[in-house]
Order: C-alpha cells, then structure tokens, then sequence
C-alpha cells in the first residue's frame, strides 16, 4: 500500500524561487522536503494554536462570564497599552 500522495501545485514566482533556492543551497535535498517541513511547521502553529485556546482563552472566557466584575474597559485597556508602549520606546532609547 503506498504511504505517500503526488500533488502538483502552482506557486507565484518568488515562492517557487526560494523552493528552488533552499535545495540549491542544501538545506534541503528535494522540493518535496522544503514542503514537508513547512507543513509540519503550519501544523505545530496549529497545534499551538488550539492548545493557547484550550489553555488560557477559554478559561479567560469562563472567569469572566461567571464574574462580569472583572472585566476591563476598552478604554483601560488602550491606556495599558499605551502606557506599556511608552515605557518601551524610553527603553529604547
């Protein structure tokens, strides 16, 4: 039984250069490679994803719907962040 699926798929000229580039290079020995890896990366950012979702949000949504006190304000919320804005651009400096 064969383990394994033939695409044929259409790039934009740029995607397909650095495809061609990276097995030039070596870091890859075959297109089929670079694809791979990059869709094992897409499927880690997925993995990700559901678990910061499954951990934080949705906990976050329930705290907050059994006590509507806690909530913030978007006002707060846009001060907070450009408090915290300010305070790392005088870092920066």
């Amino acid at each position: 039984m064969r383990t394994t699926q033939q695409f044929s798929i259409t790039l934009p000229n740029e995607m397909a250069g650095l495809v061609k580039s990276m097995v030039a290079t070596g870091a890859y020995a075959t297109e089929s490679e670079v694809f791979r890896d990059g869709l094992r990366a897409l499927m880690a950012r997925e993995r990700a994803m559901e678990r910061w979702l499954n951990d934080q949000v949705g906990p976050a949504y329930d705290a907050l719907k059994a006590d509507p006190s806690r909530a913030v304000s978007p006002d707060k919320v846009r001060a907070r962040i450009a408090a915290e804005h300010k305070a790392m651009s005088g870092k920066a400096k």
